[in-house]
């Protein structure tokens, strides 16, 4: 049997949920049981979100459609919750199933630690903002994670350079839409390297892209893990060009939720 014909008859096996579990894989290329429990299975009930959670990524590892990382995360009492998950390419293939063009994927494979810290961090931003969102306070119209949310444009000799963002994010609060770049930092790159990323964003406002596009240039946030980190940007920040500076902001990550859905007098990003 063909990797393709496998792939149609799982989907039709698989349901709406698992399709979507599918999707945010796919999305955030790492994700722990207990990020997808928080995700697609809350239904009040701890007992029942566990068990559901459970039954459902033993069901599609044993399908092979995702993928169990052998590290865990939090600790061996925390059961499969803190096992790490990501799409096999048996599950690319499954949403790729009713597309006009074959995809090219990467399988999952044991990565490095500070790797799957740092993805996993990225989606821990996404379920927050999700769980944030069910109150109804604002609504999440899009959120990128790498690749999807990189940023191409033109360079002066005539060539093209690439802006990296960790995630790309637009929330609707009341009658505004906010947008952001999101730059996820554990602290474990150096400053002149931050120097660098910020007057990376400093060439693509300049270039106009992204303005040519949506009107105005987002914010750019920056995402700490302590006040030591959070002060040390802030340095950085005041040595960029005085007129950059206003692009960026700098928050610890407990805080995120709140900073990147809170109205600014700018509307979200610097004109």
């Amino acid at each position: 049997m063909s990797r393709h014909t496998a792939a149609q008859r799982l989907a039709e096996r698989l349901g709406s949920r698992d399709m979507a579990i599918l999707g945010t894989l796919q999305e955030f290329r790492l994700m722990t049981g207990r990020q997808l429990k928080r995700l697609y299975f809350h239904t009040g009930e701890p007992a029942t979100e566990a068990r559901k959670t459970r039954a459902t990524c033993k069901r599609l590892t044993e399908l092979g459609v995702i993928v169990r990382l052998d590290r865990r995360v939090g600790g061996i009492r925390a059961g499969s919750e803190s096992f790490v998950f990501g799409l096999s390419g048996l599950g690319f293939a499954v949403l790729d199933v009713g597309e006009s063009a074959v995809s090219r994927h990467r399988r999952v494979i044991e990565t490095k630690l500070a790797f799957e810290s740092h993805v996993l961090a990225v989606s821990e931003l996404a379920v927050r903002l999700t769980e944030s969102a069910r109150t109804g306070a604002f609504s999440i119209d899009e959120f990128r994670a790498e690749p999807g949310c990189w940023r191409w444009s033109s360079t002066v000799g005539g060539g093209r350079q690439v802006l990296k963002p960790d995630a790309f994010l637009r929330v609707g609060v009341e009658e505004y839409e906010l947008a952001a770049f999101v730059e996820v930092d554990l602290a474990s790159e150096s400053l002149p390297t931050i120097t660098r990323k910020c007057m990376a964003y400093i060439d693509y406002w300049k270039s106009g892209a992204e303005q040519r596009l949506h009107d105005f240039f987002p914010r750019v946030w920056w995402l700490v893990p302590h006040a030591r980190r959070l002060q040390a940007i802030t340095d950085v920040l005041k040595r960029l060009p005085a007129d950059a500076r206003d692009l960026f902001k700098v928050v610890q990550f407990d805080h995120a939720v709140r900073a990147l859905t809170a109205v600014p007098d700018t509307e979200g990003g610097a004109r």
